[in-house]
C-alpha cells in the first residue's frame, strides 16, 4: 500500500478547518482549496476577484513546493467564485500561471466561500 503524505508549509496559510494544505499519494499531490489569505497576516487583504484568485495561485504554489512540485505539473484544478462575471478577470491572472500547457479545469459559480472570499482554488499535481 503506498503511503499518505500530508503537506503543510509554512509558506502558505494554515487550514482553516480540521484538513491539510494537501496530501501526496501515488505520484500526484491533492491539494485542498486555497483561499486568498495572505500568509503574512492570516486575512483576506484583497477583494478584486483578480487579486483574489492571483493570492490562492501564489498560496497552491506554496503548496506545491513544498511537496517538491509545481503548478507546471498540475493536471486538473477547479475554481470556485462567487462572482462569474469576474471570469475574463480570473482567467488572465489564471494565465499568468500557466504558461504553455494547461491542466484540465472546471470553474463553478457557488453562493458563498469561507470567510467572504470571492475565489477558491484547488489542485491535482503530478509529483517530480
Amino acid at each position: 500500500m503506498t503511503e499518505l503524505t500530508r503537506i503543510a508549509s509554512a509558506s502558505a496559510p494554515a487550514a482553516i478547518g480540521p484538513y491539510v494544505q494537501a496530501v501526496a499519494h501515488a505520484g500526484l499531490l491533492y491539494c485542498s482549496g486555497a483561499l486568498p489569505i495572505d500568509p503574512s497576516t492570516g486575512s483576506i487583504d484583497v477583494t478584486d476577484a483578480a487579486d483574489q484568485a492571483r493570492q490562492c495561485l501564489r498560496n497552491l504554489t506554496a503548496v506545491c513546493a513544498e511537496a517538491g512540485t509545481g503548478l507546471k505539473r498540475a493536471v486538473r484544478t477547479t475554481i470556485y467564485t462567487t462572482d462569474l462575471s469576474a471570469f475574463g478577470a480570473i482567467n488572465a491572472v489564471y494565465a499568468e500561471f500557466f504558461e504553455g500547457e494547461v491542466p484540465a479545469r472546471t470553474t463553478v459559480e457557488v453562493a458563498g466561500l469561507p470567510l467572504g472570499a470571492t475565489v477558491e482554488i484547488d489542485a491535482i499535481v503530478a509529483l517530480e
